[in-house]
């Protein structure tokens, strides 16, 4: 008998040596554990950014870090689509990331009437810092954290690991920064916040983003060195504390 891991092994090697094509089933299985990525045809009107996520291969880029920092013992996926409105997010029950291509086009449209230039690298570190957001609750989820299904409370968690995470490598300051800036141009379009939403107001959210880069790195950027963020570094220590804590069994070593 054939099981499935024998057919997977038998197409992988028919489509090595192209005796298949791609129109026969040559794309290899998503693997079965860890973060992957796929992609849905877009709506009409969400074509433009489906194709810019597309060839930025953001997604992939933050699945790769992921991956190589985490070993989660169940496939987490990315799916990029349109949503109509709904929002991206993260679903427990099938332990999916949506990533909504309308989301881009609202993002685009608060920069470039800000900034009245076209907004692609803007864009790009938006992108980046909403699925490091989703990916921390896809954590939460798998980790069990205690904040599980606490609304604020998990939010909060959420930015706090895509802080914890940007800041591990290079240029996750900028990220964060132009996130902290997206928060802050929603929040001038739109002043009141919506009393259903579990997330911090979009002006917490980014001074939360702006006193952990300052909180990171004091002396890196000095603009950020107001008195009300003294007690910023203090505030990173126990976000990097706690973060690298609750992943330790998840950590690859």
């Amino acid at each position: 008998m054939t099981t499935r891991r024998s057919r997977a092994a038998l197409t992988a090697a028919l489509c090595a040596t192209a005796v298949l094509t791609a129109a026969a089933g040559c794309e290899p299985p998503p693997p079965d554990r860890g973060f992957v990525t796929r992609y849905e045809e877009p709506a009409a009107a969400d074509r433009a950014d489906a194709d810019f996520l597309k060839q930025r291969r953001i997604a992939e880029l933050v699945t790769t870090d992921l991956n190589a920092y985490l070993d989660v013992s169940h496939r987490i996926t990315v799916l990029a689509r349109s949503c109509e409105g709904e929002g991206s997010g993260y679903d427990p029950g099938t332990r999916r990331i949506e990533l909504c291509y309308d989301d881009l086009t609202e993002d685009r449209k608060l920069f470039e009437a800000a900034d009245h230039r076209p907004a692609d690298e803007a864009l790009a570190e938006v992108v980046r810092e909403t699925l490091h957001h989703e990916a921390g609750h896809a954590l939460v989820d798998a980790l069990n954290l205690p904040v599980r299904d606490r609304g604020r409370a998990e939010e909060d968690a959420a930015d706090r690991f895509a802080q914890f995470m940007l800041l591990r490598g290079p240029g996750g300051d900028r990220t964060l920064l132009t996130a902290a800036r997206a928060y802050d141009l929603a929040a001038a379009a739109d002043p009141t916040p919506d009393p259903d939403d579990e997330h911090a107001p979009d002006r917490d959210r980014a001074e939360s983003h702006r006193c952990a880069v300052h909180g990171h790195a004091p002396d890196a950027h000095p603009s950020l060195a107001t008195p009300p963020r003294a007690d910023c570094p203090a505030t990173w220590t126990r976000t990097r504390t706690t973060w690298t804590a609750d992943l330790t069994p998840l950590l690859r070593r």
